[in-house]
């Protein structure tokens, strides 16, 4: 040991100087390239890109043909029928078909699809009776009277019960349906009747007038142009619309008077197409007493046990009107009404021209 603290360490060699770590090349600040550092070199370079792009060429690939998978899935629900809670269960039951919104030529209150859901209700032996749920305003005459005939005959050929039972609103072309059960039954809130026929429209003229808007209308047939809304209305059209839908409303009546029977109780607002709440109808005799589905599945049709066979909404529909498809539907109905359309009260109109 060296106690001396001035004294310097001996001098290296400069051979050992450059075996040493760093050696004559760090003392030049020299340093060898790094080995494994990505993109040093351009083929490595290549072969990294061409690598991501062949991965996200897969991952777009499983995105499509997911994709494609769902559209499938989609289209087969699309045209697959669908019901409400089974049809066909093991035991007794109550066999039920809504009659809900607009009765209409399209959608699930159209005659097609109500009556395809009553011929299985009626079919399947393990149905003790047929109830109508009925939450309507009315619509299109034809529908509902179609929908009334087929009541009546798979009644008659079934030998089975029908009840309606109604919820908000049983008005019009849904009471025309209603009238066609065996017994009526509503809460003491609903609203109940308003048998009358409407035609609705507007007109234009004086409109088009001050607009200086000329209206050029060919027709073959002197009346082919009848309630066209940019045309003065004449006292012979008036007079020729006035007896249609007096005609329509005669079927009406004569429709309530057969369904109700005795148990009508007529007074001259009854066919005015005024309307009541539950407990005046039943007053009035157009229903039988108040009570819900429960009460008539368990108490009149003794099958507590409630299936479902209404028909229901596919997917197409439900996205449709989620994103205003029904909407533009909307609006083509309210210019056809424009012409003039025969319908009952609070419903889609039906062309008559």
């Amino acid at each position: 040991m060296n106690d001396n603290p001035l004294q310097q360490p001996p001098l290296q060699p400069a051979s050992a100087a450059a075996d040493a770590p760093g050696g004559q090349a760090g003392a030049r600040g020299e340093s060898s390239p790094p080995v494994g550092r990505p993109g040093s070199d351009p083929m490595e370079r290549v072969l990294t890109e061409l690598i991501r792009d062949r991965r996200a060429e897969r991952r777009w690939r499983s995105v499509f043909r997911l994709a494609w998978l769902l559209v499938a899935v989609a289209v087969i629900w699309t045209v697959a029928p669908t019901r409400g809670l089974g049809t066909a269960p093991a035991g007794p039951h109550t066999a039920m078909v809504d009659l809900r919104g607009e009765i209409q030529a399209e959608g699930l209150a159209s005659a097609d699809a109500v009556m395809s859901a009553l011929r299985d209700a009626f079919s399947n032996p393990n149905s003790r009776a047929v109830v109508v749920r009925i939450n309507s305003p009315g619509g299109s005459p034809v529908q509902a009277g179609l929908i009334n005939d087929e009541i009546r005959r798979l009644k008659e050929l079934h030998q089975k019960k029908v009840y309606a039972v109604v919820e908000e609103i049983c008005a019009s072309g849904a009471y025309y349906v209603a009238v066609a059960a065996d017994e009526i039954y509503v809460d003491k809130a609903s609203l109940v009747g308003s048998i009358g026929v409407l035609m609705e429209g507007f007109g234009f003229v004086d409109l088009m007038g001050k607009l200086g808007v000329e209206r050029r209308l060919i027709t073959a047939g002197e009346n082919k142009g009848m309630l066209d809304p940019f045309m003065p209305q004449t006292p012979r059209e008036r007079e020729h619309a006035q007896a249609l839908i007096d005609q329509i409303h005669q079927q009406f009546i004569s429709v309530v008077k057969e369904g109700r029977g005795a148990r009508l109780k007529a007074t001259p607002d009854t066919f005015s197409g005024l309307f009541w709440n539950g407990e005046e109808a039943v007053r009035l005799g157009l229903a039988d007493g108040i009570g819900s589905l429960d009460m008539v599945a368990r108490d009149k049709a003794q099958a507590p046990d409630v299936v479902d066979y209404s028909p229901q909404e596919n997917v197409a529909e439900r996205l449709a009107k989620r994103f205003g498809a029904s909407v533009g539907a909307g609006a083509m109905q309210a210019i056809r009404a424009m012409g003039g359309d025969a319908r009952f009260i609070g419903a889609t109109p039906a062309p008559v021209r």
